[in-house]
């Protein structure tokens, strides 16, 4: 069986576990609160937001690409506050996470023409979640049929588009309101 070649030289900085966490320097801004290490910590305070991701902040969220997506248009919705629990929102943060998921929806259905989403958070480590101690939810967009061979006989994920295409479409299409 001839073996076909994927390039995806973003996901080596993962694999090697290497990759320097997005924006982290010494003089890194936070948010009272916020955690120099955590990813959606640093996504959460405004500036570069193409190099960080982040396609949306609203008063209280924080959505951006996920840098390592199950499929095209994987995103992560957060509260701007470091908190790790459901019970820690306050009601102004849950109603602005609420609706920013909704919105996104919509815009992914726009731009990427998903005709499904797989929407949920992990809480806590025994549950799968990678940052436990920032609560965050992923948006995953679905399409009929989209599974398909590649993971069953070659534990190979494909993803069609560049996450700075994403970026410059989904950022179009948050920008018209």
């Amino acid at each position: 069986m001839p073996y076909e070649h994927l390039w995806a030289p973003w996901r080596l900085g993962y694999i090697m576990g290497d990759e320097p966490a997005v924006g982290a320097s010494p003089a890194v801004k936070l948010l009272p609160g916020g955690e120099p290490g955590c990813f959606l910590c640093q996504a959460a305070v405004e500036g570069d937001d193409r190099r960080k991701l982040v396609v949306h902040r609203g008063p209280h969220s924080v959505t951006m690409l996920n840098r390592y997506p199950y499929n095209n248009g994987h995103l992560l919705l957060a509260p701007r506050r470091h908190v790790a629990r459901l019970d820690q929102l306050e009601p102004r943060e849950q109603l602005d996470l609420t609706a920013t998921i909704a919105q996104m929806i919509g815009r992914l259905e726009r731009v990427l023409k998903a005709e499904g989403f797989n929407v949920g958070l992990n809480l806590g480590r025994a549950a799968g979640a990678g940052l436990p101690g920032h609560l965050h939810w992923h948006v995953v967009p679905r399409w009929p049929g989209d599974t398909n061979f590649m993971p069953a006989t070659a534990a190979v994920r494909v993803i069609p588009q560049s996450l700075d295409a994403l970026w410059e479409a989904l950022g179009a299409e948050i920008k018209k309101g």
